[in-house]
């Protein structure tokens, strides 16, 4: 990859303050809102005895590549191509792949950072546990944030603008945070739903990254349905993605 243009990519997309707020600063502020509600910091029996804020804080962590993987990035993209800067690069010695890989390893970059904001602060401001299985909890964290990547580039293969990118990215986005738990957590789930649900990217990277925060070995069916879903999404990406 070009370092010319990852140093170019990080310099545009540090300018963008809606990604800025939305993937970096957004999860950490809904987890800061949430916790600062008395009865989410009670410990509860239908959660194990976890507290609310507790189990929100990997569904924090998930929404931030949400964001940038399913909206952010798309529409980053889609708009490379509308405009023909990737044609114009593909007659240069910079080749459009370059371009793609330095806004995947930015996004994903953006995304891990949002992702420790969000643990820093559970633990911070909220004594929330950090993972007691660290290195589970991160290869967890990891394929949820390639398959996030996965996603977003089939959205940008599938859109010929940014509209399209946008409207393509919204339909797909809120399902995805249905399934992260963002407004029913998995543990609070009926058991066939959760067991539905973890057959979807993001809803078996909520699972992995609870059981990690608890101390257990993520689960390698949760991890092996992430690693599917990526496999699966890059191939379709790499099949219909057009330069222009």
């Amino acid at each position: 990859m070009n370092t010319a243009v990852l140093r170019a990519e990080l310099r545009l997309f540090r300018r963008e303050p809606g990604a800025l707020f939305w993937i970096l600063a957004f999860p950490t502020l809904l987890l800061v809102i949430l916790g600062s509600v008395p009865a989410l910091r009670h410990h509860r029996a239908e959660l194990g005895g976890l507290r609310t804020i507790d189990v929100y804080v990997p569904i924090a962590v998930l929404l931030g590549m949400i964001v940038g993987g399913l909206q952010s990035m798309p529409q980053n993209l889609t708009g490379y191509r509308e405009r023909g800067i990737l044609r114009r690069m593909s007659t240069t010695p910079v080749r459009p792949s370059a371009l793609l890989s330095a806004q995947m390893l930015v996004y994903g970059a953006a995304a891990l950072l949002s992702a420790l904001c969000a643990l820093l602060v559970g633990r911070l401001a909220f004594a929330v546990r950090l993972p007691r299985q660290p290195y589970g909890y991160l290869l967890a964290l990891l394929l949820a944030v390639l398959a996030a990547l996965a996603l977003g580039a089939v959205i940008s293969a599938l859109s010929r603008t940014t509209k399209i990118a946008g409207a393509i990215g919204s339909a797909v986005f809120f399902p995805t945070m249905f399934c992260a738990g963002v407004w029913l957590p998995v543990q609070s789930m009926p058991h066939t739903l959760a067991r539905i649900v973890g057959c979807t990217p993001f809803g078996a990277a909520a699972q992995a990254l609870n059981r990690a925060a608890a101390g257990s070995w993520p689960g390698w069916p949760h991890l092996g349905v992430m690693a599917a879903w990526t496999v699966l999404l890059t191939a379709g990406a790499a099949r219909w993605f057009r330069w222009e």
